[in-house]
Formats: C-alpha cells, structure tokens, sequence
C-alpha cells in the first residue's frame, strides 16, 4: 500500500515557552502560504472533472450522505477549488450553490466548467467571508482543505455564522490519527504476516511542506498543517457546532493477488484515511 507521507521532515510550530498540550494550536501562517494560486494549474490537473480517484469514491460520496442536501436549500462550500463538490450538490437540486476559494485561478477555473443548476463562485479567504456569512445557508461544507488552513478557529466561525439555526456543518480532512504528512508510514510484520501502521508523531501541532512536484522545483509546495483530533473536535464546539455525526472513511482501494496482498487489504479495513465530522449549529 504505497503512502505519500513520509516519516522524515515535518516541523513542529513552536513559540518560546511553548509545551504541546490538549489545547495546543499551530502558529498562523502568512496568507500567501495558504493561497493555493501559486499551484492551481497542479491542482487543476490532479483533480480534473470530477476529482482524484480518492475523491470520487470515497470523500465526496461521504460528503454528499452527510450533507443531506434537499431541494431548494443554499448550500455554501467553502474552499471550493475548481468547483468538482459544488457540480455535485447541484444534482441534489439546491436552490443556490455558492463556492468561495481564496485562489482567484481556481475560482476562474471552476467558472469555466459549466454547472446544470444554479451556481455562483466568489474569490474570498474562507476564514474571513464578510457579508457571505449571513445566517441564510441550510448547509455548509469544507472538504479537504481544513488541513490546508491556519489558524482553523475562524473558519468554523464563519461556518457558523454562514448558517441558519439548525443548519449543518460537514467537514472531511485526513484522519488526523493515522496520516500525519512524513510522520505515519506502512510496515510490514514478516513474523505474523500482518500490516501494521506506524506513527511517530500525533499530539504536536505540525506545519509540513507538500512539495507538488517532487524532485524538480523544491520552492513549489503547499502547507500541510496537522492538528490533534481535540483541537478540530474543540474549534467546532467554540463556534457554537455541535456535532452530530462523525464517519472514519476507509480506502477503497484492493491490492492485486499475491505477495503482501491479504495483509494489505485486512490493514486498509482497519485504518481509515479520511474523517467526516458533521455539526449542527445550536
């Protein structure tokens, strides 16, 4: 089962003084290290039409089953990239889908894909929405970018205030608990011929560089930002979101016959990969 974290490299967010704890959150980081601009064209081909493998069959089916959407809802999505989530919502027959990214080219990129219902995409930093936050949207969704984003306390304000009373909250990021960017891999237990996972680092707040082009340009990268399961579960709780539903998403994936392959896939059964928290405003 080949993983693209690695064990080496991920650095922790420090202050003088600091000790990590329950509580514990990564520094904020520059705007610029989390605008996704300066990889959009990357970004674009990774995902294309309509996502990653891993997206199509795993996050955002996951993501359409807890955001429930019913017809005539608005429905916001935040981080919103090329728009591949907000094309699906609007088969669920939303009255509104709104897709907000602070990446003006992604924004440009998802404005160039036609949608069949009705969708609006804006260029705007989902920590900070302004007027978009108006308390009118049934639903609200931010899929695979909360780890993109630091600090993450004022994105599931904004979350909150974007929704009415009893609105609800879905958000799905790697599982913090078992992928940690260069700090969790596979291993292989020849004795007992099982697969394990191995992690040597959780409970420190890290900030670990993604390069999107391994071996060639080394300043073209993205900012990983890992996070204890607490600080995620807490952040919500502080925005008035409480959450009502949690799913951890397993791969999908199966390995050809032979050599490892019965270890590999009893292992992908037991440790997931993507966790999906939805909450409901209070």
């Amino acid at each position: 089962m080949p993983d693209r974290s690695r064990r080496d490299g991920g650095r922790p967010i420090r202050r003088p003084g600091y000790r990590p704890g329950p509580g514990a959150k990564p520094r904020p980081q520059p705007p610029s290290q989390t605008n996704w601009d300066h990889v959009a064209s990357w970004y674009d081909k990774l995902t294309g039409e309509e996502g990653s493998d891993y997206h199509r069959h795993v996050v955002l089916p996951a993501a359409m089953r807890a955001l429930d959407v019913q017809p005539g809802e608005r429905v916001l999505d935040l981080c919103c990239g090329q728009g591949v989530f907000c094309r699906m919502i609007v088969q669920a027959e939303p009255s509104l889908v709104l897709g907000v990214d602070a990446s003006k080219r992604l924004i440009e990129a998802a404005r160039s894909r036609p949608a069949e219902g009705n969708v609006r995409y804006v260029v705007g930093d989902a920590r900070d929405l302004g007027p978009l936050a108006d308390g009118s949207f049934d639903a609200a969704a931010c899929i695979m970018a909360v780890h993109d984003l630091d600090p993450i306390e004022p994105l599931f304000v904004e979350l909150a205030r974007s929704l009415k009373r009893g609105g609800r909250a879905v958000v799905i990021f790697m599982h913090p608990c078992f992928r940690v960017p260069r700090q969790s891999s596979w291993g292989w237990d020849e004795e007992h011929k099982t697969q394990y996972r191995r992690l040597d680092r959780y409970n420190t707040p890290l900030s670990v560089p993604i390069a999107t082009h391994p071996g060639s340009d080394p300043s073209e990268h993205t900012v990983f930002f890992h996070r204890p399961l607490a600080a995620y579960v807490n952040a919500l709780g502080q925005a008035h979101l409480r959450i009502d539903a949690c799913e951890e998403l397993l791969s999908h994936r199966q390995s050809e016959p032979g050599g490892h392959s019965r270890g590999e896939n009893r292992a992908r059964g037991e440790f997931p990969v993507f966790l999906a928290l939805r909450a409901i405003k209070g």
